[in-house]
């Protein structure tokens, strides 16, 4: 996997946090940097965390999945692309909440990278994967996205949750499906 691919692949996995933490910046009255930091660190520690942790299990069953490995990994991505997608339309909506401490980023922070650790599986199973370069360009990434989030939110609001997320769940699907065509050789 390339720079550019690892690149887009850590934008789409970080538009969920994105996300999140445009609706933390509207519900905070006067954005400190230290909101930012901490909005940056949880989202950014969490996606870097759990692909870790899903390459840590997909090694472990590696062997007895390599010659659907492609399959796996267009499933996988395509199915928390197309999941971002739909959340992207849904009519639900969540109350912007302000609050920073503990208990509630943890809980967004998890929330949020739980289809990271999926693609962390599918890291597994790609030949040319260097987990940690990997894992450290989606957490950097994300806690860029994450504290330029905090502070976009306080200036425009949550006008843009639903377009970040289409564009996340968008990017998975082409990332997956460019994963299974290359295999086939179509690519």
């Amino acid at each position: 996997m390339g720079l550019l691919e690892l690149f887009i692949l850590a934008v789409g996995l970080s538009m969920d946090a994105f996300a999140v933490a445009i609706c933390k910046g509207l519900a905070t009255p006067k954005v400190k940097i230290k909101q930012m930091a901490t909005a940056g660190l949880w989202f950014g520690g969490f996606q870097a965390l759990m692909p870790f942790l899903g390459f840590v299990l997909g090694s472990a069953f590696e062997k007895y999945v390599t010659r659907i490995d492609h399959w796996i990994a267009f499933i996988l991505l395509g199915a928390i692309g197309v999941n971002m997608i739909k959340e992207a339309f849904s009519k639900e909506e969540n109350a912007a909440d302000g609050d920073f401490g503990f208990k509630t980023m943890l809980l967004m922070a998890v929330a949020t990278s739980i289809d990271a650790l999926a693609v962390g599986i599918t890291f597994a199973l790609l030949p040319d994967v260097n987990i940690i370069t990997a894992v450290s360009f989606i957490g950097v990434i994300t806690f860029l996205f994450s504290a330029f989030g905090v502070r976009l939110g306080s200036i425009v609001g949550c006008r843009y949750k639903s377009k970040a997320e289409f564009a996340g769940g968008v990017i998975l699907v082409l990332l997956g499906t460019k994963i299974l065509l290359e295999h086939l050789g179509i690519l």
